[in-house]
């Protein structure tokens, strides 16, 4: 479904003004979305996996670590795929986030991927500018990921950014000078961004972000002693299908979270960057941008 249609939708959640606002802007903000109860039970659930994580000490399927890891002082970059390791997180994809999700992708939602990102006071845990286009095309862009913040974030916590109307521009070569992929934009590329318009996207606990697949964003490093939890779901419209290998599926991978399965697929006749075959296995940004191994 293209823009016009979905807008002619009823929505779920979200004022008319906001749908206009992101196909206008390729990104929102909205502020106390997740009920109180649920968020507490999330903090919870995620506070217990970072206790856990003192007993590995190397990054697995659950956890992305970071090098200085340690028992004494957990530094989790990622928990991998929350929507298999507790069932909150599984029903926060499939409630009102899916119901937000159906108002900016069309009625019929695929829901792609989570995870759980963390920013520690650590200068290594900036993301640089990239797209999410590049990582896992789809036959169109209605793809988008919502990011839900667990805890108040505001500047000092590195919140996540993004640049205005970037939708509506070039995807961006996401490998280095050796073709090496390294998950975001060369320097000559940042050069040409309009980072004067960048908006800082801050909330309070249980707000959300929004952002479409092909908008430029990233996140500066975080200046807070206060871990930073972001958990994001990645949602595609049913028309919207893969065409490269899943980077981490799980069993929930492509499940119809509202509506019903597309019949055909619909194709944007704008090309997109081919990413490596990740068919074996994807880590975190975090390594690729940091050229860790693996």
């Amino acid at each position: 479904m293209i823009a016009d249609e979905i807008l002619k939708v009823p929505p779920r959640v979200l004022p008319q003004s906001d749908r206009q606002r992101y196909f206008s802007t390729g990104y929102l903000c909205v502020q106390n979305v997740i009920p109180a109860d649920q968020l507490e039970e999330l903090r919870a659930v995620t506070n217990a996996f970072t206790e856990r994580s003192r007993s590995v000490s190397q990054s697995d399927d659950i956890f992305d670590l970071a090098p200085e890891h340690s028992a004494e002082k957990p530094v989790v970059r990622r928990l991998k795929s929350p929507d298999i390791q507790h069932d909150a997180y599984w029903r926060l994809a499939t409630g009102i986030l899916a119901d937000v999700a159906a108002d900016l992708v069309g009625p019929d939602v695929v829901f792609h991927h989570s995870k759980l990102n963390f920013k520690w006071c650590d200068e290594s845990d900036e993301v640089h500018w990239h797209q999410d286009a590049q990582f896992f095309p789809h036959t169109n862009y209605n793809v988008l990921t919502i990011g839900a913040y667990l805890t108040d974030t505001g500047p000092d916590d590195g919140p996540l950014a993004v640049i205005p109307r970037s939708h509506e521009g070039p995807l961006y070569d996401q490998y280095d000078t050796n073709d090496t992929w390294v998950g975001h934009l060369k320097a000559d590329d940042v050069e040409s961004l309009d980072l004067e318009s960048m908006s800082i996207l801050t909330g309070s606990a249980g707000s959300i972000t929004i952002h479409s697949c092909r908008t430029v964003h990233g996140s500066p490093a975080s200046r807070s002693p206060t871990p930073r939890p972001l958990l994001l779901n990645c949602y595609t419209s049913a028309d919207a299908r893969p065409y490269t290998p899943h980077p981490q599926p799980t069993r929930n991978a492509y499940s119809i979270v509202r509506g019903k399965p597309a019949r055909w697929a619909h194709h944007d006749p704008r090309p997109c960057l081919i990413p490596p075959d990740w068919s074996g296995g994807y880590t975190s940004i975090y390594a690729a941008q940091a050229r860790e191994s693996g």
